[in-house]
């Protein structure tokens, strides 16, 4: 055998182990699952052990494999790593295309400021967006089928690192006319107002839990599954909506909505930058990565 095809056997035992699925592993290669799974029998007849064991919880490693696989994990990265550092990533030139995990909100903040500046300095390099699920997002980073996700993410370990790009707050964004609050929102005001959420919306909870603690509880008339289109029921009605505080801000800015402090403290949070560190492309992920904190760290 030569060694690039012993190379990939070794990608493949690695991807398996990592993903526990057959499926997984094909989708973080870029090759069909009969091709993962001719290269698992081949492993299995060179290293005369069944490697893995199919059961409900996916593909469970033998201990022979568990014992390779540090020392596979090792050698791979280090053979990626020498190759990736021969290969350079031009943005002015390449013609990639990357995915990127966002929020509705993210893709109402972020996604202009990226795809300016995109088109400012990587102008044939793509830029594909998809709608954030907190509980797939580690295996869509793992498997590659995301290059990166920004977000306020509770439940992404193992091997995903993570950037922390600034820290939020809330506040509440509400009509200019509104017909009862005017410059200050009192405590009274906001437990008897008529609120909208965006559910599910992951950071909601921590202003439901602030205020469980202090024994209230707001007037939820309106809840929907996106804020795309929610900024001009808000601005045309008496509905209040508590958001971050920068999207709040940027959406006031257009005149017929405005931003007020909540009449509570609420604990700040961190949005951050997620990725999987994959060594046969880390140039170009590093691009990306680099890219996404140097556009989105002040905003």
């Amino acid at each position: 055998m030569t060694m690039s095809t012993d190379l990939n056997l070794i990608r493949t035992f690695v991807a398996i182990y990592e993903t526990r699925s057959v499926s997984a592993a094909a989708k973080r290669l870029s090759i069909t699952q009969p091709s993962v799974s001719y290269s698992l029998t081949r492993l299995r007849d060179l290293l005369h052990d069944p490697l893995f064991t199919r059961t409900r919880d996916g593909m469970v490693p033998t201990f022979n494999a568990t014992q390779l696989f540090n020392s596979f994990k090792g050698a791979l990265e280090s053979i990626e790593s020498a190759i990736a550092a021969t290969r350079k990533f031009d943005p002015t030139q390449s013609e990639r295309s990357f995915r990127l995990a966002l929020s509705d909100l993210g893709e109402l903040s972020f996604l202009p400021l990226l795809v300016r500046e995109f088109q400012t300095v990587a102008p044939s390099v793509g830029l594909e967006i998809v709608q954030i699920d907190s509980g797939l997002i580690a295996e869509w980073l793992q498997t590659g089928y995301v290059d990166a996700a920004v977000g306020n993410l509770q439940f992404v370990g193992g091997q995903v690192r993570k950037s922390t790009l600034f820290s939020e707050s809330y506040s509440c964004l509400l009509s200019a006319s509104h017909p009862v609050i005017g410059e200050r929102l009192s405590l009274e005001d906001y437990v008897g107002a008529n609120h909208v959420v965006v559910a599910p919306f992951t950071g909601h909870h921590l202003v439901e839990d602030v205020m469980s603690e202090m024994g209230l509880s707001r007037k939820i008339v309106l809840r929907v599954p996106h804020f795309t289109s929610l900024f001009s029921a808000v601005a045309s009605t008496d509905l209040l909506l508590t958001l971050p505080t920068r999207i709040a801000r940027a959406f006031a800015g257009e005149g017929r909505l405005r931003v007020l402090p909540l009449p509570f403290p609420t604990p700040t949070f961190e949005v951050n930058l997620y990725w999987y560190p994959h060594a046969e492309d880390s140039a170009a992920q590093q691009w990306l990565c680099d890219t996404v904190k140097r556009t989105l760290s002040h905003v």
